[in-house]
């Protein structure tokens, strides 16, 4: 690899992981009836059956097999010393990539990604899903892909109707937070800040990165972060419900604060002694904007009583927004 970059030895994923992330974690297995969805689902549709699928529709990563991703996967677990799970690459026209799995998680990544971004880029998405992987996230994310597969289809699944969207919603929901964790992982994995914010302008803007600047960029993920009235509110939690990640404006904010937290610097120095106190003494701040989400969600509050008023009331925001009232 062309940096020297320090490996993190025997860091805690509890290091990194944002408050959010734990606290939407925390909303979803309070969800009624979310502990039987998730034996049935891990009962009837394994971890051994999506990798069999990843076997027969991707190619396995390996030395004689897309080399140069292959060592990029081996320096990102070196840098956040995990061991290196199986990774695919699928046919695929948008830049992404995933892990799923439960006892053996696996990575795979989209050939765009591939084909889009260079080596440093490249080794951010895959410790991105490290971190992922490293903090336990793939468990639910499988759930999430299944009961969304699953609903699709209309098959019998315990708890139809609305607590299995009671379940969904509040999984989609920690998912998006789940990737602030995540982007955290990516950023000690590169250490490189500027280097993984161009990444994340990519996400929005396209590979043409010569076109952007990243002062204007910020710029204007302070303006979206800073529109903070009623109506602004309504209109940035309607835009996230069908999204699996966080808008790139968001994202780069996010990590920028913990940049400027001092939290990052820390890490790299290797002084995870305080991973624990920055997590609760961040909290607070971190938990007021996720709850001011979570109180327009009616999938984390009262999910029996609220989530049928919650879903009428949106309906009528939008029938009302289209009309033009």
């Amino acid at each position: 690899m062309p940096k020297n970059r320090k490996a993190l030895v025997n860091i805690p994923a509890a290091a990194w992981e944002h408050p959010a992330d734990r606290a939407a974690l925390k909303a979803v297995r309070n969800v009624p009836g979310f502990d039987s969805i998730l034996k049935y689902v891990f009962g009837n549709t394994t971890e051994r059956s999506l990798r069999l699928i990843a076997l027969a529709s991707s190619v396995r990563v390996t030395e004689r097999q897309f080399p140069r991703v292959h060592a990029l996967h081996l320096e990102a677990a070196r840098v956040l010393d995990v061991p290196a799970p199986e990774l695919f690459v699928s046919q695929n026209p948008f830049l992404n990539a995933g892990a799923v799995g439960m006892d053996r998680p696996f990575v795979t990544l989209n050939s765009a990604t591939i084909d889009l971004l260079d080596d440093e880029e490249l080794l951010a998405v895959i410790g991105h899903e490290l971190g992922h992987i490293k903090s336990g996230h793939v468990l639910y994310k499988t759930l999430l892909y299944v009961l969304l597969q699953l609903s699709q289809y209309a098959l019998n699944v315990p708890l139809t109707g609305l607590a299995l969207m009671a379940v969904i919603g509040a999984l989609k929901e920690w998912d998006r937070k789940s990737e602030l964790s995540a982007d955290r992982a990516a950023l000690l994995t590169v250490q490189d800040p500027e280097l993984y914010i161009g990444t994340l302008m990519k996400t929005a803007g396209g590979r043409n990165l010569s076109q952007m600047d990243l002062g204007e960029f910020i710029k204007q993920a302070e303006e979206y972060n800073n529109a903070g009235s009623l109506l602004d509110g309504v209109y940035k939690f309607l835009n996230v419900l069908g999204l699996s990640h966080p808008f790139p404006v968001t994202r780069v904010l996010e990590l920028l604060n913990w940049v400027r937290s001092g939290h990052y610097d820390r890490l790299l120095s290797g002084d995870y002694s305080q991973a624990d106190q920055t997590f609760y003494q961040d909290v607070k701040e971190a938990a007021s904007s996720y709850k001011e989400a979570a109180d327009n969600s009616a999938t984390l509050n009262n999910v029996k009583e609220n989530v049928k008023e919650g879903v009428k009331k949106a309906k009528d925001l939008l029938d009302d927004l289209m009309k033009g009232r």
